[in-house]
């Protein structure tokens, strides 16, 4: 009987054990897998900043005019080529990019017709700059923006065999283009600008006083910037 009784009671130890063992192996769970890693978008691409580049393109059409008193005004379009520098700056607030660029551009924008019974009246556009704002809305590296501002020029205006002048005529520009990032720090843009360089007293010109000159055109022209 005592041997029953403790083989008995050893049984039951053991079983004790085991059931605790069990338990405690059951209360450790595996930990929890590493936490996948947060995704980052990539940022949005910034054009504040400052940039100086080179532009080169064309001119064509706009109104050359030589109103002549007591004679049939002569009027024309100029057409050619430039090519320059550029200097500018933008500061972005979200997808709205606020700038001022300023540009000078060695030109050759010439233009003539028959005036003054067998004459020929001409105009040339020796060089052209611009100070101009620019308002653009980013899709991220493409910036399309319209623009506007000052524009001077220096023009030649004459009629061979009777006379000429120069004059450096102040007036204005409007227009809008298209920008887009490259990598690094280097971009490319197309633009378009319409010039007015206003008018002034030429009756050198045509040996009739008060014989004023008018100039405009049409710029079309692409450009490479490189910002910092």
């Amino acid at each position: 009987m005592q041997r029953v009784l403790g083989s008995a009671a050893a049984l039951v130890a053991l079983t004790a054990t085991v059931s605790i063992a069990a338990a405690a192996d059951l209360a450790r769970r595996p930990p929890p897998p590493p936490p996948a890693p947060a995704y980052a978008p990539l940022p949005y691409f910034s054009w504040t900043g400052f940039y100086v580049g080179i532009n080169g393109g064309g001119a064509w059409g706009g109104n050359s005019q030589f109103d002549i008193p007591g004679s049939t005004s002569a009027t024309f379009g100029a057409s050619g080529w430039l090519a320059g520098g550029t200097l500018g700056a933008n500061y972005q607030i979200g997808r709205f990019v606020l700038g001022v660029e300023g540009d000078f551009d060695a030109s050759n924008i010439r233009g003539g017709t028959a005036c003054m019974g067998g004459f020929t009246c001409r105009t040339r556009d020796d060089w052209l700059g611009t100070a101009r704002g620019r308002i653009g809305y980013a899709f991220d590296r493409f910036l399309p923006y319209v623009t506007g501002g000052f524009a001077v020029g220096h023009l030649t205006a004459g009629v061979p065999g009777i006379g000429a002048a120069t004059n450096t005529n102040a007036g204005w520009t409007v227009g809008g283009g298209i920008e887009l990032a490259l990598t690094g720090n280097w971009s490319v843009k197309a633009e378009y600008l319409y010039v007015d360089l206003g008018s002034f007293d030429c009756g050198t010109c045509t040996g009739v006083p008060s014989t004023s000159v008018d100039f405009t055109t049409n710029v079309v022209r692409a450009g490479v910037n490189y910002r910092f």
